[in-house]
Formats: C-alpha cells, sequence, structure tokens
C-alpha cells in the first residue's frame, strides 16, 4: 500500500500561515506597548507624590516639547506620502529604461527597487591568443579583368609590399603588377583570368619570360591565374624559375591559409644576375 503524506494547512500554503501569524505578533506587541506604558504611568505617579514641585516642572518643560511633537506629525506624514510617490516614480523610470536598454535584469528588482543590477549584455568569447583573420577571398571569377588586377594587387599590399602599382594594360609587354616584396626583391605579376577548363599555356609563359626579367628587371616572376596550368607550362615555368599560382593558391593566399608567392623574408643578399639571365626564385 503507498505511503500517502499530508501536509498542514499552514505547511501547504505558506502565505496562509503567514495572514494567521501576521495579526498574532502584532497584537503581542501592542499589548507588550501597554503594559510597558501603564507601569511607566504607574512609577511616576509614584515619584511625582514624592516630588510634586519637581514634576510640575518638568511637566510645563514637557507641554513645548509636546505641542512641536503634535505640530510636526502631520508634516510629517506628508513628507513620507512625497517620498514614497518620488519612489514610486523612480521606480517606474528605472524599469521604463531596462526596457528600452539592452541589459540582462533579476526578476527580484521588478519587486524590490534595492536589487536591481544591470549586467550587460555578454561580450563574445575572446581568448586573447586568436589572430584577426584576413577578409574572405573575393570571388576572382566575378570580377572584370581590371577588378582582378586590382585585387591581385591588394593582396601584394596587405602582405607586405611596398612601392606596388598596377600597370596592365595596352603596351604592358606582360606586366600586370609591379611591387617591391617585404626582403626587398622586385616583383613583377601577370594576372590571367581564365575560365575553369581554359588552362595557361607554355606560350602564355614564354612570352612573359621574354620581357619579365630583360624589361621589367623582375628579381621574382608571378604568374597568377584563377585556372591552372598545362604540364609543358609548368615545365617551362620550373626551367626559367617563375612562380606559379593556380586558381586553388589564390584562394588559399587571398584567406590567409597559404603562403604569399614570395614566400619568407631571405636574409641573405640577392646574388649579381648577368643581363638577360633569367633570376631562379
Amino acid at each position: 500500500m503507498p505511503i500517502r503524506r499530508t501536509r498542514s494547512a499552514a505547511a501547504g500554503h505558506p502565505q496562509a500561515a503567514h495572514a494567521v501569524s501576521g495579526p498574532l505578533v502584532a497584537l503581542g506587541l501592542i499589548g507588550a506597548v501597554l503594559c510597558a506604558a501603564v507601569l511607566l504611568f504607574l512609577r511616576f505617579a509614584d515619584w511625582a507624590g514624592a516630588h510634586p514641585l519637581t514634576a510640575v516642572l518638568g511637566a510645563l518643560l514637557a507641554l513645548p516639547v509636546l505641542y512641536v511633537l503634535f505640530r510636526a506629525m502631520p508634516r510629517a506624514r506628508e513628507l513620507r506620502r512625497a517620498a514614497r510617490a518620488g519612489m514610486a516614480q523612480a521606480d517606474r523610470e528605472l524599469l521604463d529604461a531596462v526596457r528600452t536598454a539592452d541589459v540582462a535584469v533579476p526578476r527580484a528588482a521588478v519587486q524590490d527597487r534595492d536589487t536591481v543590477r544591470l549586467v550587460p549584455a555578454p561580450a563574445p568569447a575572446h581568448d586573447g591568443l586568436t589572430a584577426e583573420l584576413p577578409e574572405p577571398a573575393p570571388a576572382f571569377s566575378d570580377l572584370d579583368p581590371d577588378g582582378f588586377e586590382a585585387a591581385v594587387a591588394d593582396l601584394c599590399v596587405r602582405d607586405g609590399c611596398t612601392d606596388v602599382e598596377v600597370v596592365g594594360g595596352a603596351g604592358d609587354l606582360g606586366a600586370d603588377v609591379l611591387a617591391t616584396a617585404p626582403d626587398g626583391r622586385r616583383v613583377v605579376v601577370q594576372c590571367k583570368q581564365y575560365g575553369p577548363t581554359n588552362k595557361v599555356g607554355s606560350q602564355d609563359l614564354q612570352r612573359f619570360g621574354g620581357t619579365c626579367w630583360t624589361v621589367h628587371g623582375a628579381q621574382l616572376a608571378v604568374v597568377v591565374t584563377t585556372s591552372a596550368y598545362t604540364a609543358p607550362a609548368e615545365e617551362y615555368a620550373q626551367a626559367c624559375g617563375i612562380r606559379c599560382v593556380d586558381g586553388e593558391e589564390l584562394t588559399a593566399w587571398a584567406e590567409g591559409s597559404g603562403p604569399a608567392p614570395w614566400g619568407p623574408a631571405r636574409t641573405e643578399p640577392l646574388p649579381a644576375r648577368p643581363a638577360g639571365a633569367p633570376q631562379h626564385s
């Protein structure tokens, strides 16, 4: 047989118990105050009978004090009412401000104004070790030719190049972007914005290789494409020291997950290069 637990009405309803105990406590306090007043009056009567002159003088001095207190009672009641009204107005203004603010407030604030604590919205977590990542890579294939060259130039500036200049156009002789790498090398970049099925061929590399060293004085020649390179083009680039960046490497470079074409800065001085000889990177 399951055990059935019952509770008294006072235990089950704390509000009802509080409603019953409150008047009893008040009556007890009133009775204690009345008893104390009667005892004090009897003691004072005995003392006044033994010292009538002192009692009369004390009564005469007490009358002005009682008069002042009696006159001050209405004023005190007015001040208390004004104080309660001011506190109520302040509570309303505080709650209105809380409702319009982006803060969290404990539920107790609605009942007790002294417990109001405005808690700002939590800030995003940051461990102090995470480096700021570059902006997302743009959709290079959606840019026009001029925009693609400008985007490559922006990457050069972002990753430490100086003297960056976009020179692509008619009569550029194979150079679209000129720059100075962080280690001081002169960088010459050709941009090839091709579709995914149109690869950069060996003839494109040969035309660029014929001008990048002798005409533009490149110390690092780079071809950047949104597509890929044919096998003969890669062989020619490797033989001539041209750095090839395909679409995947370009995206990694832009997103910060891959290196820039010039890689880490060199610590040793650049070797002297005879005029017209290709420079290997």
